[in-house]
């Protein structure tokens, strides 16, 4: 298949008097996308109209060809020449200078194929950026050296294995740790700088690739305490393709400080459904201990060292045991009311069921009042965590999951106000339907030659693994897609309906 694009733009110098010649801005500005053995056509041009009589081009690639009277760079890359090149571009009449940006994506299934060379050199794939692991981690109870290339910069840094479900996935999910003086750096999509953990996410389990980026994305848009930055990002093992990744924040001490919480708080992370806010653990029966289903993080005294959970157990005890009187008065000297009015809000919206109550962080230092974070959200926007539908009109509030939801909501100032934040996100704020529209159209447009690669890679595998491959109902990427846009519209309009009247 042939591509066709044109250049990147440049500016004159600063001195430069526009009113004697017209300004050249190369066109386009975005680079040109191609994949190994693809024949590609790069037309250059100035988006002023001017004449470019006397364009000139620095070095070109092997087996590039340059035709100045049309002004079209023709190209058919190697098997051997998957990388990022930027090639000079510059006009003395019109006193332009500037680069061409050509991605040659890596022909990882053709039978000729020669690995990726220098990983340093193949920082972006069809507009993607890159990251390269060095080699598999054993597993994941104990990081282990590892070399990571992102963006074009080695690290020596660490991984393992990540995640309950998918360890057992043939496209695992990964925990990075950097060391702070070679910190991860920043991708083109989000701020990472100055990260030293990184989570990278497999979207094995969801080919439409955009379930747990967008969770996070609709999180942070509630303006919570803590938001998780999420972007997408292709991932090379041992030079070898693993396809589209969703990249995110590890919770931990320096995500509290970045959001300008303490880094000396206490940090749980909510390992199972008995973390649910009762005395009885989710089977009925009493807990050992009142913050049964939670593990500590963060913090000190450590968890198995005598205190460790003595602010959670209190915690669990004010909403779990409280009589109405106490808990209405007292609940906003404990919580971020706004925080976890915003955690209803986020998990009913996106129906994640399975992070209302387990598969989440709470925060808290003796200065502040305790803090939540939702995580692992595949189960959401209408697949469950084994990938089978859920309904866009599933009415679920989590009251039997998440005592502090029911009591929150049946506050008598609280639980109104909280209804009507979710009207106002749905009409016009974080889940309005125009925004919900333009954040799938963005992704869409952001990754669709790199989905198409992935599901070519992993489709076969997708459909037969063993959890779900009794499914009748399986799509391809783009009508998985779809399905991700229908649901989100039916379930905007059930939420309106459902969530929102004030008794």
């Amino acid at each position: 298949m042939e591509r066709r694009t044109q250049a990147n733009l440049t500016e004159a110098p600063p001195d430069f008097d526009a009113g004697l010649v017209d300004l050249c801005e190369f066109s386009p500005a975005e680079p040109a996308w191609v994949v190994e053995g693809e024949p590609l056509t790069v037309l250059i041009s100035c988006s002023s109209g001017a004449s470019l009589d006397d364009l000139q081009l620095g070095a070109l690639p092997e087996g590039a060809s340059f035709d100045g009277a049309t002004k079209t760079l023709a190209w058919t890359p190697g098997l051997d020449q998957a990388a990022v090149y930027d090639i000079e571009l510059s006009s003395a009449d019109l006193f332009a200078s500037g680069t061409l940006q050509i991605g040659v994506a890596d022909a990882f299934g053709a039978p000729s194929n020669v690995p990726i060379a220098d990983p340093s050199k193949y920082t972006m794939e069809l507009g993607l950026p890159v990251i390269f692991l060095a080699q598999e981690p054993a597993g994941d109870a104990e990081y282990e050296p590892m070399q990571i290339t992102n963006g074009g910069t080695v690290h020596e840094a660490e991984a393992k294995l990540r995640g309950k479900s998918s360890l057992s996935y043939p496209k695992k999910s990964y925990a990075l740790r950097f060391d702070k003086f070679d910190a991860f750096g920043e991708s083109k999509f989000a701020d990472f700088s100055n990260r030293t953990r990184v989570i990278l996410t497999s979207t094995f389990d969801d080919n439409s690739y955009v379930r747990q980026r967008m969770a996070f994305d609709l999180w942070a848009k509630l303006e919570p305490s803590i938001p998780t930055t999420a972007y997408s990002a292709v991932v090379y093992r041992e030079l070898e393709y693993r396809g589209i990744y969703t990249v995110t924040d590890h919770v931990n001490a320096a995500l509290m400080a970045r959001n300008g919480l303490s880094d000396s708080g206490n940090v749980y992370k909510a390992e199972n459904h008995d973390a649910n806010f009762l005395t009885t653990a989710n089977n009925d029966s009493d807990k050992s201990s009142l913050h049964q289903g939670y593990s500590k993080t963060e913090g000190e005294p450590e968890e198995g060292e005598p205190g460790a959970f003595d602010d959670m157990d209190a915690l669990v005890s004010f909403v779990a045991n409280s009589d109405d009187a106490t808990f209405n008065g007292g609940i906003a000297v404990l919580i971020d009311i706004d925080d976890y009015a915003a955690w209803w809000l986020h998990v009913t919206f996106i129906l994640a069921n399975d992070s209302a109550g387990k598969n989440s962080y709470h925060y808290h230092d003796e200065a502040r009042t305790w803090r939540v974070a939702p995580w692992d959200l595949n189960d959401s926007l209408g697949q469950n965590w084994q990938t089978r539908r859920t309904d866009s009109d599933d009415y679920e509030t989590f009251f039997s999951r998440n005592e502090l939801f029911r009591r929150l909501l049946g506050h008598p100032t609280h639980g109104p106000a909280i209804r009507l934040r979710y009207k106002n996100a749905l009409e016009t704020g974080a889940f309005s339907e125009a925004s919900l529209s333009a954040q799938i159209d963005w992704y869409e447009a952001e990754m669709h030659l790199s989905a198409a690669r992935d599901w070519a890679r992993w489709e076969s595998e997708y459909r037969s693994f063993g959890p779900w491959s009794g499914r009748g109902d399986f799509t391809s990427h783009e009508e998985e897609l779809e399905y991700v846009r229908d649901w989100i519209a039916l379930r905007w309009q059930f939420a309106l309906d459902s969530y929102t009247a004030v008794d």
